[in-house]
């Protein structure tokens, strides 16, 4: 990380703690000369991210990642999310001839077989259109909460993901998940019918389920895996946790 980033980090950090969801979304755009890019998954927490975009409309791109796996409530908001706020989510596929190795090796349900077979689905599908949506951005946007899981409990506001060679940002880390979903029913935020379903965390449709009344929120993501190991990807480094500020600078 250069000093240039260490600065900034810090600043933003600083400066995060006494905005609002807006204002944090403003002083990315405006700490980036380049590409701003937010991923979004569609769930309330990128959806109350993608209205902030599209209300204050903000020069940062909102892309997601289509797995091919998706459940049609998913695309369902996603085009009603355009409609209402005049916007296109780009979307990244699966590279072709990944994706048809991959199925060619584990079956189109292979990944349920083992956990590396779920996470070679998970690179294929997710990891492998990430970079390429982050490709020559500065600054990526995601819609993590500390309180989502322990894996995310430490996390910062901003990080430098050496990784990827980028800003990475989490305006929503201190909410808690009723924050969210007061946010959304005040301001008429699309949501996906599914969380209606008691789906919480909501990614490919073989690999989610509804949770349980006192379960985590991300029980329902990959079930059949040990709680620890509960991550796609998107959001670890190398050695399988996940990414801080403190263990890349």
């Amino acid at each position: 990380m250069t000093e240039i980033s260490s600065k900034l980090v810090g600043r933003l950090n600083e400066d995060f703690a006494a905005a609002d969801l807006a204002g944090r979304l403003r002083l990315l755009r405006q700490a980036a000369e380049g590409r701003v890019v937010f991923t979004t998954s569609l769930g309330i927490e990128d959806q109350a991210i993608t209205h902030a975009i599209g209300v204050e409309k903000l020069d940062i791109e909102i892309v997601t990642l289509d797995t091919g796996r998706l459940f049609p409530e998913t695309y369902d908001v996603w085009a009603r999310t355009e409609q209402k706020y005049g916007l296109r989510i780009g979307a990244f596929y699966p590279d072709a001839t990944m994706l048809q190795e991959l199925i060619s090796r584990q079956g189109i349900n292979g990944f349920y077989e083992s956990l590396e077979a779920r996470k070679a689905c998970c690179e294929t599908r997710k990891v492998e259109p990430l970079a390429r949506a982050l490709k020559g951005a500065q600054i990526w946007i995601a819609g993590l909460r500390a309180d989502q899981s322990a894996h995310r409990a430490n996390a910062r506001f901003v990080e430098f993901d050496q990784t990827r060679g980028l800003i990475k940002a989490s305006p929503l880390l201190d909410f808690s998940r009723e924050d969210v979903v007061d946010f959304c029913t005040r301001n008429d935020v699309p949501a996906n019918a599914l969380h209606e379903q008691g789906f919480v965390s909501i990614g490919c449709a073989p690999c989610t389920r509804a949770i349980q009344p006192g379960e985590p929120e991300r029980a329902g993501r990959w079930w059949w895996e040990d709680e620890a190991k509960k991550e796609c990807g998107l959001h670890i480094g190398a050695d399988g946790k996940i990414r801080r500020a403190k263990e890349l600078a």
